[in-house]
């Protein structure tokens, strides 16, 4: 079902790639990167795999059947010596007979079936256990992908985001070079106030065309994520407000990580168990084995070609038991190596166990600090902006310097940088949270 729906989702995309944008809320870019990225494609083979192990594993106890066949032409027939029983006065003490014929044809069937090993149990159940590891792990692959695929959305977005605000300042320091340009030719103003400008108009200039760049590579990596072709056009509709005021992004930094619900220690539970497993496992290599058979053949021989004669049968039953008696050692050091690695996977969890709710606590307090820090600087570049059009008004107005509205530019380009980069912080401070709580 899993395989069908991915494949209608590929068929999808490369539909909407020919046809035009494919337009994406964050929601639908995560659900789409969980669906059809390439890391959940190999996590969806290693499950595949994992669940044929599993009915490999039950095969081994099931009936065995196999047939074989066999021609064989003896050149020379074998000769053997024995006692002459027939002998009289004069007789050879002993004769020279052949018991072979050149050609024998045989034809068998056979069965095997277990009837009793203490490891095959533990193997099967086992198994289980293999399942219920990969499906966690394919789980784990989706969450991944889909904190992938939020970053990368939400990278898109502040792209654009930083792109938009310094493309604002543009046509007001154009219009002020303009009409510097032209006091400078009026004799009113000198080369250098307008030389002043002309680098600060480039300087936004730039820093546009570089946010636009970045823009272009987060969207780059937003199409590997999705597992999409890279020349598919994608539309973001998800404005960036929305998912800055979210009312459940900004709870994340107070909600309590369940552990039990967390992808990576149920990973980590799943390995003790199987480790316990193991252990029962080389305990069963003291136990006996019990196998039956049951054998059927035919054979045909011939002098002259292979089959001359009737098809004479032979059919055979049988058990086999192997008790395991002294091994020097070898099964108890497996028992004493399988009990040493189920500590280290004991150990593992309890460290699994502190390493997220340290995580957790970390990433809160890291995602509360990024919300009051982004406030921050929102209300200081909006502040910088006011100061940035009062300056250009009074430069209009001949009221203020060049020097001046070059310095309220810069000061202005500096609170979009700091604004975009708590911007950013808050946004992967967020997504990192939802990762450790598990809530993607």
């Amino acid at each position: 079902m899993r395989t069908l729906i991915l494949c209608l989702t590929l068929s999808a995309a490369a539909a909407a790639s020919a046809q035009g944008p494919v337009s994406l809320s964050l929601k639908q870019a995560m659900d789409m990167a969980a669906l059809q990225s390439y890391q959940v494609q190999a996590g969806e083979l290693s499950a595949e795999k994992a669940r044929a192990r599993v009915k490999e594993v039950l095969a081994i106890g099931l009936p065995q059947i196999e047939a074989t066949g066999g021609l064989n032409n003896y050149i020379d027939v074998p000769t053997s010596v024995i006692p002459n029983f027939f002998g009289g006065p004069g007789a050879p003490e002993t004769l020279e007979v052949q018991f072979g014929i050149p050609w024998t044809v045989t034809g068998a069937v056979q069965l095997n079936q277990l009837l009793f090993d203490g490891s095959y149990l533990v193997g099967l159940a086992a198994t289980k256990e293999l399942k219920v590891q990969s499906d966690q792990q394919l789980e784990q692959s989706r969450a991944d992908a889909r904190v992938q695929a939020a970053k990368a959305y939400m990278g898109v977005l502040a792209a654009r985001e930083g792109a938009r605000l310094s493309a604002d300042g543009v046509p007001v320091l154009e219009k002020s070079l303009k009409e510097a340009e032209a006091m400078v030719q009026a004799g009113f103003m000198e080369n250098t106030d307008s030389d002043r400008l002309s680098i600060a108009l480039a300087n936004a200039k730039d820093r546009a065309r570089s946010f636009a760049q970045q823009e272009r590579v987060a969207l780059a990596y937003l199409r590997l994520v999705l597992g999409v072709p890279a020349d598919t056009p994608i539309e973001l509709t998800e404005p960036l407000e929305t998912i800055v005021n979210d009312a459940d992004e900004k709870a994340l930094s107070n909600t309590t990580i369940d552990l039990n619900g967390q992808v990576d220690h149920q990973l980590a539970s799943t390995a003790v168990r199987l480790q316990t497993m193991d252990v029962r496992n080389q305990n069963a290599a003291y136990m006996p084995k019990l196998y039956g058979f049951f054998n059927h053949q035919r054979q045909s021989f011939g002098t002259d070609g292979p089959i001359e004669t009737d098809w004479f049968p032979a059919t055979l039953w049988g058990v086999n038991l192997q008790i395991p008696i002294w091994s020097s050692g070898m099964r108890g050091n497996r028992v004493k190596q399988a009990k040493l690695t189920l500590q280290q996977t004991q150990v593992n969890l309890k460290a699994t166990e502190q390493r997220l709710l340290a995580e957790a606590e970390e990433r809160s307090e890291k995602a509360r600090a990024a919300e009051e820090s982004y406030r921050t600087e929102a209300a200081n570049l909006e502040l910088s902006k006011r100061i940035f059009d009062r300056t250009s008004i009074k430069f209009t107005n001949g009221l203020a310097s060049s020097f001046e509205l070059n310095q309220d530019q810069s000061q202005y380009l500096q609170a979009q940088s700091a604004y975009i980069q708590r911007l950013v912080d808050l946004l992967l401070a967020r997504a990192d949270l939802r990762r450790s709580l598990d809530l993607y």
